[in-house]
């Protein structure tokens, strides 16, 4: 039973020595030449297991290092620091003084009030067409020439007509004032019991009729007359002028080209000649949402901004809120009228339209 007892506790022992000669080989001595007493005799492995753990943890600062800095986000080439947007110039009001603030904002086009594709009244081919997109034309000005051939013919024949009534018109004169003396003789001589009745109606009946076929020659004489008025107004009509003073935006046909205005368009039939717009008559149209309409008012001041001018802003006024909503966008249209005259407002441009108190 010693025996047995005494065995582990020898190896408790060899246990415990070697946990100090390894405890005291990780710890650092103030002078390594001298071991301590009773240490066995060992190499330079403390510093080497030093210098080993000191390069593990260079290494693993450096992959800590570059794991950050690709996962850093770039640096911008050019770093600029934010500006505020400055307050718009409040446009002016007639009167000189500054308009309040922006009350509601709306967006739309410019439109012109007077704008017309002008075309030929009548059927034919163009003979000559002289616009040009961007010309400035008057009112009444000729800007194309249909071939009027078939009309000059068409009057020609109604001038024909017209003479020929007027011979009838001569004839039935001189019938009517060749019957009168002898209706006159033949009722002096039945009242005097002359001639007999008979006699009489006959001479009555001739005269009558005299009398009808002058004012038949009349009556053709006038539809004559209003036939050569007709083939003259088609003749007429084969010269397009302008209806009003203004600018050609678009030169719809050539010479050559036929034009109709019952004509849809398709085909080789043009509608039109050109269009003429009239550029004293530009105004802005806006959608404001019928849910902010209580906010504008006729007369009220705006500040039209266009789109293609950024910095300019223009002075205006509402002209009219149109009594009308459009049920699919839940807006209102309003009409807004510039208080300058400028070239460089154009048809069809967008606008923004800052809607002012006051």
């Amino acid at each position: 039973m010693e025996r047995g007892t005494a065995r582990p506790r020898l190896r408790t022992v060899a246990q415990t020595e070697d946990r100090a000669v390894l405890l005291d080989q990780l710890r650092l001595h103030q002078d390594d030449s001298e071991p301590p007493p009773g240490a066995p005799v060992t190499t330079k492995k403390p510093l080497l297991f030093v210098a080993l753990a000191g390069a593990a943890l260079a290494l693993a600062a450096g992959g800590w290092y570059a794991l950050g800095s690709s996962r850093a986000p770039a640096t911008p080439a050019a770093v600029t620091e934010p500006v505020e947007a400055a307050e718009p110039a409040q446009p002016a009001t007639a009167d000189g003084a500054a308009a309040d603030a922006s009350r509601l904002d709306a967006s739309g086009y410019v439109v012109a009030r007077r704008q017309a594709t002008v075309s030929a009244k009548v059927t034919g081919r163009v003979a000559e067409v002289l616009i040009e997109e961007g010309q400035h034309v008057g009112e009444g000005q000729v800007i194309a020439r249909l071939d009027g051939s078939n009309y000059r013919a068409s009057l020609a024949q109604s001038n024909a007509q017209l003479a020929q009534a007027i011979a009838n018109l001569d004839a039935a004169q001189t019938a009517l004032t060749d019957q009168e003396p002898t209706y006159a003789r033949s009722r002096q001589q039945y009242n005097e019991g002359l001639i007999s009745a008979q006699a009489f109606e006959s001479a009555t009946a001739s005269y009558n009729h005299a009398k009808s076929s002058l004012n038949i020659a009349h009556e053709s004489v006038k539809l004559a007359r209003a036939g050569v008025t007709y083939a003259q107004q088609m003749l007429d009509d084969t010269v397009v002028r302008a209806p009003f003073a203004g600018v050609v935006t678009v030169k719809a046909a050539q010479p050559g080209e036929m034009v109709s205005p019952l004509s849809a368009g398709g085909g080789f039939v043009r509608t039109g000649i050109g269009t003429i717009v009239d550029m004293d008559s530009l105004e802005a149209e806006v959608d404001v949402s019928e849910s902010f309409i209580s906010r504008v008012q006729a007369r009220q001041p705006v500040s039209i901004v266009l789109n293609s001018y950024p910095d300019w802003q223009i002075p205006g006024e509402v002209i009219a809120v149109i009594p009308a909503a459009d049920r699919a966008k839940a807006t209102v249209r309003v009409r807004i009228g510039f208080r300058i005259k400028d070239t460089r407002i154009l048809p069809d441009m967008g606008a923004r339209v800052s809607f002012l108190g006051g």
